[in-house]
């Protein structure tokens, strides 16, 4: 049965490759990536930016294209691009992590990302993958139908993206280097911005506020994307409901709401109509926060609907959900299910090869600096069973991959937690038996076209929280998802096989657990990790090694010429 599936996956990907080259066309940008002075809550503020703007520019393909981008370096810190849910089948070398996947373009050096987009439409987007840059260096990708195919859904009047982000009054590279230096938890962010906007609820931001003039009647695609550092949101817009139709460019059954919920990383399509008295209405994100006791920017973003015809008035504020509803939360997360019938879709493998029990969560590692301000005077860890992820430096992973030089990574992840206790109880949130962890390059090296079946359980370590986590290369099926810790007696009977949500980011509910099941059908080296970058620095992730296939085919090429040096 699943060699069946295997061979009609196969077909049907020769299928997709012949129909591209019919119409596929070569889009080309250049990206200049320089400093930039900003004014924005009462001050300037120097930031690094691509083409002068923040967010930077919109990438506009349709499915079959390839997309080449110019970068130049012109900014002080080293930089790498990553394209954020492409696939980059046989182009890993372009999927853009420091030190995963390349060695960073130095200051004054450039680079050109050049990959095909297929078999994905929808809303994806691109950023830096070089520390906090990413506070900035931001933008939408947008995989448009290729010609002579359409959305499963009617065209709409207009398509617009929301992009969620977060501004802070300072340099975000000090920010990250000061709780690096003193282990402590980095200082919070000042505004959440749409379309890097603020809105006028911050100081001095009156005329800083996002615009949309709409036509009574009409529907819009609204391309919502959570570009933010550190936090999820909560997206509404006062007395309008919303229809799902997408999330991480996969189509979904329509899904009515009155609120989003995007984690950092995730993207969601939906269609606004706008059949409400003509007036003016705010739409509105807040953060959505689940670890009890610990601060967060509990502030407001608002951008402006303004009916065609309107005279100005003062916009009616949506009632946003309170940051903790975690319930609101899951229901929306939970509630989404996949359009089987569109273009892309493929069944669900059933038959496993790989098993995987990955903990999550918060530790505490050595402190090798004079004062650590982390508990227990040491300082902040993140883990995955245990194994607190470190990136190399001499040589990124998959030039070691394809090079075969040793000594970059190992491939000793465990596949379950070395010590297994009561994940989510609160009790062991600072038993020091459970907390300390140490640095390490740990992957897990898969076979090709395997099938890898991931739970990713949550744990109450230093404090219970919802984990957003990104795997690069590839969708992955939301098979389940609950709260507690993963019982496989009862939790594995309600795993979704007939429509299960396709996903490349999930956030994995506070204090609980999600199963994701993804075809190991890509050779390279793809990270695993938590998109908040918080976490990322303090090790909340891993790779896996995919192993090349059987032909040339589905063997990695070389890398560019022009590939980045360490």
């Amino acid at each position: 049965m699943d060699r069946a599936l295997v061979f009609s996956t196969w077909v049907l990907g020769l299928c997709i490759c012949a129909s591209s080259f019919a119409s596929a066309a070569i889009v080309e940008h250049t990206f200049n990536v320089k400093n930039l002075t900003v004014n924005k809550l009462c001050r300037n503020q120097v930031i690094t930016a691509v083409n002068g703007s923040l967010p930077g520019p919109t990438l506009r393909v349709h499915e079959g294209d390839t997309l080449v981008v110019h970068v130049f370096n012109k900014s002080p810190y080293n930089l790498s691009i990553h394209w954020h849910g492409i696939f980059q089948y046989l182009s890993g070398w372009a999927d853009g992590p420091e030190f995963a996947t390349q060695c960073p373009i130095q200051p004054g050096l450039s680079y050109t990302y050049r990959f095909n987009v297929t078999g994905q439409e929808g809303t994806l987007w691109w950023h830096a993958h070089v520390g906090w840059l990413r506070a900035t260096v931001y933008g939408a990708l947008i995989i448009r139908p290729r010609s002579g195919h359409s959305f499963p859904f009617p065209k709409p009047h207009r398509e617009i993206p929301i992009v969620l982000g977060e501004w802070w009054n300072a340099n975000v590279i000090d920010v990250e280097n000061q709780a690096l230096a003193t282990g402590a938890s980095p200082n919070l962010s000042d505004a959440y911005t749409i379309n890097g906007h603020p809105g006028r609820l911050y100081p001095c931001s009156s005329n800083d506020t996002f615009r949309l003039k709409v036509v009574h009647g009409k529907t819009y695609l609204l391309r919502i994307i959570n570009a933010a550092l550190n936090n999820q949101l909560f997206f509404k817009i006062a007395n309008h409901n919303l229809t799902v139709v997408a999330v991480d460019a996969t189509y979904t059954n329509p899904y009515a709401t009155d609120v989003v919920v995007v984690a950092p990383g995730q993207t969601t399509d939906v269609l606004l109509t706008t059949d409400q008295m003509p007036a003016r209405y705010y739409m509105a994100a807040s953060a959505y926060h689940s670890v009890a006791g610990v601060p967060f920017p509990n502030t407001t973003t608002i951008g402006v609907i303004a009916y065609s015809g309107t005279t100005p008035s003062t916009p009616i504020m949506p009632l946003l959900p309170a940051f903790n509803d975690t319930p609101t939360t899951h229901k929306f997360f939970s509630n989404i299910t996949a359009l089987v019938s569109s273009r892309f879709w493929t069944p669900v493998p059933r038959e496993v090869d790989e098993r995987m029990f990955i903990t999550m969560g918060m530790g505490l590692s050595a402190c090798n600096l004079p004062t650590c301000q982390g508990p227990f005077g040491l300082k902040f860890a993140a883990s995955m069973n245990n194994a607190s992820f470190q990136f190399p430096t001499q040589l990124s992973m998959l030039e070691a991959f394809f090079r075969d030089v040793s000594g970059i990574y190992t491939t000793d992840f465990p596949d379950n937690p070395p010590l297994q206790f009561d994940y989510t109880n609160s009790t062991n949130s600072f038993n020091r038996a459970l907390l300390n962890t140490t640095k390490s390059t740990k992957v897990k090296k898969l076979k090709f076209n395997s099938t890898v079946e991931v739970v990713l359980q949550n744990t109450a370590l230093i404090g219970i929280e919802n984990h957003p986590i990104h795997l690069h290369g590839f969708n992955f099926y939301v098979l389940a998802q609950g709260f507690g810790n993963y019982n496989p007696a009862i939790d594995g009977t309600k795993f979704n096989f007939v429509n299960p949500q396709e996903r490349n980011t999930i956030g994995v509910p506070v204090g609980g657990w999600a199963v994701i099941r993804f075809r190991a059908n890509n050779p390279g080296v793809w990270l695993m990790h938590c998109h908040l970058d918080v976490h990322l620095p303090w090790g909340l992730a891993t790779a896996f090694v995919v192993e090349n296939g059987p032909t040339a085919a589905t063997t990695l090429p070389p890398p560019p010429s022009d590939f980045p040096k360490c």
